[in-house]
């Protein structure tokens, strides 16, 4: 299937599915496509059983999509362009601290959680899955999808603050994970005693402010170049240029792509263009539709992805298993931080940031560049578990797990001065 066939079905595919679901099924939007491409790709498994299955069409073209290339040097840049250019800086600012503690801290302390209680729950499974390999699955799953919250969040009714801490931590902790992740896979090829120190720094440092700097240049020059036009064509154009030219130039330097576009996109979306310029609404506008073109895209392959894991019914007990564990993981990093950051812990809070930490398809694009290795099955299955279970049901309970947990605490603020007030 060359290039071109492999676009036009996989944009007929989402198309279609977007069509079905806003007519019939009226899930939210990338929730509702991703879940129809489940239900799409099992129902082809099971034909499959019976007939051909090199024959059909969601096979093939599953086979021929390199899931981790695709997403992680293509469209990754895009998307997160897209989520920055209409955050509010600002916000970010002033929240800046919880943002960054949860960003590095929160990631290493999940991971080291993760890890630790995953080698104890395949033990007790009588699977066979070193300590190490364990920390290398923690690393790739520890760090919230910005692209997972963005497309979700968005649409949710938590707080504005929380909201802004939520996305902020999405958008900044993949360099950490990442960094975690090829560390700890090196130490998978080699002995812990070769892996130096100053590496792990110089990497690290590549990553971060490689990536913050090639992100802020690139974005000052889309800014400039923008601010002098008003032709909404030449705009458009520049702006595509510099997500391209962000992705060409970090992957030469081994930087942090995702950081890089998150750095352009706050750079040019935050500021003044002037009054009058038609670049202010245009594109915000622009990207925007962009971004829920190319979102809608991207879980319609997360979601043909099983094609390609038909080993997953070998792992469905650990799958099960680590999505509860992830889930205690991530409530743990984060009372941990509050605790020792605030001195308390706010239930309500915690509870939001605890579902509300999404995970997507920059996870599974990691476990599907892990190298072959005995390993290589269980990990990619638990993490295709607790993808789906992140995205389509903490997705759809978020609200009523907000609704709920502001309920509640309006509830006992208004016990509390009611007693105040008998005392």
């Amino acid at each position: 299937m060359d290039i071109l066939s492999i676009i036009t079905v996989l944009i007929i595919i989402s198309a279609g599915f977007s069509y079905l679901n806003e007519r019939f099924v009226k899930l939210p939007g990338t929730i509702g496509v991703m879940a129809m491409s489940v239900v799409a790709s099992v129902v082809v498994l099971i034909i499959g059983k019976i007939g051909d299955e090199k024959s059909n069409l969601l096979t093939t073209l599953a086979h021929n999509i390199d899931f981790s290339e695709v997403l992680l040097n293509v469209m990754l840049g895009f998307l997160l362009f897209a989520s920055a250019l209409h955050f509010d800086y600002k916000k970010l600012k002033s929240l800046r601290r919880p943002v960054l503690i949860l960003s590095t801290l929160g990631v290493m302390v999940s991971t080291g959680i993760f890890g630790g209680m995953l080698f104890g729950a395949a033990w007790l499974l009588h699977i066979h899955l070193p300590l190490i390999y364990c920390f290398v699955f923690g690393s790739l799953i520890s760090p919230t999808d910005p692209i997972a919250v963005g497309a979700i969040i968005t649409k949710s009714k938590i707080p504005p603050r929380l909201a802004t801490v939520i996305f902020g931590e999405s958008m900044f902790n993949d360099a950490v994970g990442l960094l975690l992740f090829v560390t700890l896979l090196g130490i998978t090829k080699q002995s812990s005693s070769s892996i130096s120190i100053l590496e792990i720094l110089r990497s690290f440092g590549i990553q971060v402010l490689g990536g913050s700097l090639i992100g802020l240049i690139m974005g000052f020059i889309a800014y400039r170049l923008i601010k002098s036009i008003k032709d909404f064509q030449t705009i458009f154009l520049i702006s595509l240029a510099i997500v391209l030219g962000i992705s060409v130039v970090a992957n030469y330097f081994h930087a942090s792509i995702p950081l890089a576009a998150v750095v352009a996109g706050l750079v040019v979306g935050n500021k003044s263009f002037g009054k009058d310029h038609v670049a202010n609404q245009f594109l915000n506008n622009v990207w925007q539709l962009l971004d829920g073109i190319l979102n809608t895209i991207l879980f319609v392959m997360i979601g043909l992805q099983l094609l390609i894991l038909p080993f997953l019914k070998h792992y469905w007990l650990i799958g099960l298993t680590s999505i509860l564990i992830i889930l205690i993981a991530r409530m743990i990093s984060v009372s941990l931080i509050a605790f020792f950051e605030l001195r308390r812990v706010n239930l309500v809070n915690l509870s939001i940031l605890t579902w509300a930490g999404l995970r997507g398809g920059i996870s599974i694009a990691m476990a599907l560049s892990l190298p072959v290795s005995p390993y290589r099955e269980v990990i990619l299955s638990c993490c295709y578990f607790i993808v789906i279970f992140s995205i389509i049901v903490q997705g759809l309970t978020l609200n009523k797990l907000v609704d709920k947990a502001v309920s509640s605490d309006d509830r006992k603020s208004l016990s509390l001065k009611a007693g105040h007030a008998r005392n």
